[in-house]
């Protein structure tokens, strides 16, 4: 069967790797097009028909829900997830599936298979479906996380996270007791499963609980300086570009 495949995806490791792995199970696939965030995706879609979508779910612009709301689209979707927390149910609706990342070639293989099996009328009840589960479920945020150190497991809730430090290729919980643990998250991944109303991605490497800023102040060019309790080792600034939005937050 001659497939003609977009894949939406901001990790270029991830397209590659799942490109290659469908076209080893289906050799006839053509992929279109690589791409990585809502408006290049949004911008293509105006332009150009695919068979099947293969959807990341955050990508580096926003969510790819919000590719439905500034477009109709008819063509049947298969989303890809780190994260199996966020209304997963949703996805097993008609036309619309999930793969959990690492995407494992059986799971694809599925997948596939569901496609093929689906007629043009599967498609928009499907959306339906999803979106309408979506808002539903889009209150429902994660209360724990499991962490480690060497062997021993504990379960940390929210209310005793100060905030999420990303450095290097890893991703810290810091506790308001000042003990810190890796988390197998990144922190694009975490703005969607906590509850917006107590945390905020202040910048590119800060994640944190409302009552764990201990002081703000003005700096240059509308710019924040922000201080944390426990005290972060490095400086946190929030840019003049997100400056607005935490304000905005502060006074909900």
């Amino acid at each position: 069967m001659d497939i003609k495949i977009l894949i939406i995806e901001d990790e270029k490791p991830a397209q590659e790797y799942l490109a290659g792995l469908i076209q080893q199970l289906e050799p006839a696939v053509k992929i279109l097009a690589k791409l990585d965030s809502v408006q290049s995706s949004v911008e293509w879609l105006r332009n150009n028909i695919a068979d099947l979508i293969f959807m990341d779910i955050q990508l580096t612009d926003g969510l790819s829900f919000s590719i439905f709301d500034q477009l109709k689209v008819q063509t049947p979707v298969i989303f890809t997830t780190a994260y199996d927390s966020y209304a997963i149910k949703a996805f097993k609706v008609n036309s619309i599936d999930y793969l959990l990342k690492p995407i494992d070639e059986v799971d694809l293989r599925i997948s596939l298979d569901k496609f093929k099996k689906l007629s043009a009328n599967d498609v928009k009840p499907a959306f339906d479906s999803l979106l309408k589960a979506l808002e539903e479920t889009k209150q429902s945020y994660q209360e724990r996380f499991m962490v480690h150190r060497g062997e021993k497991l504990m379960s940390v809730t929210t209310d005793q996270i100060a905030y999420f430090e990303g450095e290097d290729r890893y991703v810290y919980l810091i506790k308001k007791d000042g003990s810190k643990f890796i988390v197998d998250y990144r922190l694009s991944d975490l703005e969607q499963v906590l509850d917006p109303k107590l945390f905020f991605r202040l910048n590119r490497s800060f994640i944190t609980h409302f009552e764990s800023i201990h002081s703000m102040v003005n700096v240059s060019k509308s710019r924040i300086k922000i201080e944390l309790i426990p005290k972060a080792k490095r400086e946190i600034i929030i840019s003049s570009e997100n400056s607005q939005d935490f304000k905005k937050w502060l006074n909900k």
